[in-house]
């Protein structure tokens, strides 16, 4: 099974991402391909630049690794509530190429933050809207006071119920 994982943030030390790539490789034998959204970094999304540029090749890359996993793994960071804007960007220029940006792939999203709200508003937003941009969204969960729950040492969750309930839901990217 190829996995796609990554965080919806373009912080170089995203705990976000830590979860990502924790979270994907719970599954057995799966080829884990942790990808980065700074490596999709354009111009910020407007139809005028549309009209201009058409589809930068960041969006169409991002697209394609999509297009060749079998299961994706979603880590959203939230800044002021919503999606970063990198992963904004990133987004709104890849729904332009398809609006079924997840192509039906089957998701786990997540969600993770310092503080006990866990990032949960963007991932409610992003659990809200996945149906409309073809996501089989299997699961979610929202990790509260990251730093709290996750033991960075032995690179895992420390908490027994986040833990069980995380990988009850990777489980079901397995069928």
């Amino acid at each position: 099974m190829n996995v796609l994982a990554f965080a919806a943030s373009n912080s170089t030390h995203s705990i976000n991402r830590t979860l990502a790539s924790y979270a994907a490789n719970l599954i057995e034998g799966a080829n884990v391909e942790m990808l980065d959204i700074n490596d999709y970094e354009m111009p910020i999304f407007s139809d005028v630049r549309e009209a201009e540029l058409g589809q930068p090749e960041q969006a169409k890359a991002f697209y394609r690794k999509i297009s060749k996993a079998d299961a994706l793994v979603i880590s959203f960071a939230e800044h002021n509530g919503t999606y970063t804007a990198a992963y904004k960007n990133l987004f709104d220029w890849t729904s332009r190429i398809d609006g079924k940006v997840f192509q039906h792939k089957p998701a786990v999203f997540l969600s993770t933050s310092p503080g006990p709200g866990g990032a949960a508003s963007v991932l409610a937003s992003a659990v809200n809207s996945a149906p409309y941009f073809a996501a089989d969204l299997k699961a979610n969960v929202s990790v509260p006071s990251f730093h709290e729950n996750f033991d960075l040492q032995a690179n895992e969750i420390s908490n027994h119920e986040i833990r069980q309930e995380l990988r009850e839901a990777i489980q079901l990217l397995q069928g």
